[in-house]
């Protein structure tokens, strides 16, 4: 496991090859963080790797904006009152205090999420770090019990919103 936390010199290149990162199982996804906020970024980048249907509740971040990169698979997205669905290549732009959703409608999903905090002070990753474990193990976890009132209580800490359910299975 690699726990790329360490302060990053702005002055040097920060790079990571395919599969670096501190890898977290989370909410029935693989979480791998490539950049955490306390490391002296201003933003967090994470690589979520999810099965078919996850999709987190419908939700707010107050501070910070994100946007995603679908890698490979497709996704439902909802921003607002919209609904799209996107496939690999696309980028989805997710503004802060815009309620939003997904949901992977292929076999799996790999995405890459950028949050950013105008503060400086983004904590998307520290979010995912407080709500997983770590693992050594990168594969999409099979599926465990999740704790809405925890996972509320958590993202609450860290500046997110949850306003409703996540969607109920496609198939």
């Amino acid at each position: 496991m690699d726990n790329n936390t360490a302060t990053i010199d702005p002055t040097t290149i920060y790079a990571l090859d395919a599969g670096q990162g501190r890898h977290l199982h989370a909410l029935d996804n693989l979480a791998t963080l490539k950049t955490a906020a306390e490391a002296n970024a201003s933003m967090a980048v994470v690589e979520f790797s999810a099965p078919q249907d996850f999709g987190p509740p419908l939700h707010l971040h107050n501070d910070e904006d994100e946007f995603l990169f679908v890698i490979d698979g497709s996704l439902e997205v909802q921003v607002g009152d919209e609904h799209r669905i996107v496939e690999a290549g696309a980028f989805v732009w997710l503004p802060s205090g815009v309620p939003h959703t997904f949901q992977v409608v292929s076999e799996s999903c790999r995405m890459l999420s950028v949050t950013a905090d105008a503060s400086g002070d983004a904590s998307f990753d520290a979010m995912f770090a407080d709500l997983g474990q770590d693992t050594d193990d990168i594969r999409i976890p099979d599926p465990m019990p999740i704790d809405p009132a925890h996972v509320a209580q958590v993202c609450a800490r860290h500046g997110v919103e949850i306003l409703g359910p996540p969607p109920g299975p496609r198939s």
